[in-house]
């Protein structure tokens, strides 16, 4: 967004970092957010989205182990199925 000032963006988008990791130090959180101000394409975003822009593959991914988890977690609850092979019993 080029009306906000370059500061403004930084510390906003190191704060939509923040709240996806928690435990990163505050500062290399910034760096990052610097990083992605150097960015045009997210520059050209607000901060917030830029941030979950760049976080898009971790929080796709996990969602995907999220999911793949859940289905396998409603497997195990289901009984097995019985082996039909006549030479196994």
């Amino acid at each position: 967004m080029e009306n906000v000032p370059a500061t403004l963006w930084i510390a906003a988008c190191a704060h939509r970092l923040q709240q996806q990791w928690h435990t990163v130090d505050p500062l290399e959180l910034e760096d990052v957010a610097r990083d992605l101000w150097r960015d045009a394409r997210l520059r050209a975003m607000r901060p917030e989205e830029a941030a979950v822009e760049w976080l898009r593959p971790i929080t796709d991914r996990a969602g995907s182990i999220g999911r793949m988890a859940a289905g396998l977690e409603a497997d195990l609850a289901q009984p097995p199925e019985r082996n039909s092979s006549p030479i196994l019993p």
